[in-house]
């Protein structure tokens, strides 16, 4: 969510700079705001509610929520709705989410869905017709860094340390491919973390299996260009994102056959079943063995990622704010 409003703000100001732009920060976030430079059409906003940008043309909803005080035009951005339909959060999460989801669903003159497979959510969960639903795909966007190191034995995966991204069973696959091979986990602890970190002390893998937390963008590009394989079985996206820096980053990518997964991978990656160990350690074990295999997949990645751009996001993005007006 953070690339993603990242690349639309910025991506907008830059293509439309006869226009103006309010950025609005929640209390915890504007003082730090203060640290980046905005561009010259860009302006701070305190969102402290009853405190909206009422004059504002339209305002924008980045992440599936609304201020609770009425404006007269509105965009949401809606991503995933796993917490709708898994059992992958708090309950008290759960219940703040989907009333800021139904309500934002419901206010929104038009709604944004990141995939296919997120606007049909929105419409059988939410009750959202669906003329009111616009699908605008992320981009991709990777330094060529990323692809001028040595590879090395690694199989990497992307996202934080949660039930939802399935890592324990990666971890149970990962015991079954040959021991010269690593598996490197580059994410933030999240929902179930301690379930995943106890499987992992516990494995007879345990000295191959690096932990390491969050990383920066310059250090996550270093993963991508080092690693061969990129396993990403989640159990529930709402797109993606890490396939697709993968196949930019040329590494071949084994992802679910299920939620947006196989709608963004289309046949550039190796899917599989998630809730199945033995798929995927099979697929692993595949993708090892095979230097022609791991070339076709790194081809056919790297031509898949170039259907994604955020120049392309940013202005359908930005044309569904002139139907809206």
């Amino acid at each position: 969510m953070g690339v993603y409003s990242r690349e639309i703000l910025l991506g907008l100001a830059a293509s439309h700079p006869e226009a103006v732009f309010q950025f609005c920060y929640r209390p915890h976030r504007f003082l730090r705001s203060f640290a980046e430079k905005l561009p010259a059409n860009c302006r701070r906003f305190l969102l402290q509610e009853p405190l909206v940008p009422r004059s504002a043309d339209i305002f924008h909803g980045l992440n599936q929520r609304l201020p609770t005080v009425g404006l007269s035009r509105t965009v949401t951005t809606f991503h995933d709705l796993f917490v709708l339909t898994g059992d992958y959060s708090t309950p008290e999460f759960r219940r703040r989410f989907t009333a800021q989801a139904r309500r934002a669903a419901a206010e929104s003159g038009l709604i944004v869905a990141v995939s296919e497979f997120t606007a049909l959510q929105v419409e059988q969960l939410l009750g959202v017709e669906r003329s009111r639903l616009r699908v605008v795909h992320h981009g991709v966007r990777m330094p060529a860094l990323a692809r001028s190191q040595p590879r090395e034995k690694i199989i990497l995966h992307v996202g934080a340390l949660q039930k939802r991204k399935n890592i324990v069973r990666l971890v149970e696959a990962f015991e079954r491919v040959p021991p010269d091979w690593r598996l490197a986990l580059a994410g933030s602890a999240g929902f179930g973390a301690d379930q995943i970190l106890s499987r992992i002390e516990d494995s007879p893998a345990r000295g191959r299996i690096s932990v390491e937390g969050y990383v920066s963008a310059q250090s996550l590009a270093d993963w991508y260009g080092r690693a061969m394989i990129l396993a990403f079985p989640s159990l529930d996206e709402g797109f993606g994102i890490p396939v697709l820096e993968a196949m930019a980053a040329g590494v071949p990518v084994i992802t679910s056959n299920r939620s947006a997964l196989a709608e963004v991978a289309g046949e550039a990656a190796l899917l599989v079943d998630p809730e199945s160990v033995d798929e995927l350690s099979e697929a692993l074990c595949r993708m090892i063995a095979d230097d022609r295999l791991r070339g076709d997949f790194r081809q056919k990645g790297l031509a898949r990622a170039t259907a994604f751009s955020w120049p392309s996001a940013v202005e359908k993005t930005w044309n569904v704010y002139r139907e809206l007006i």
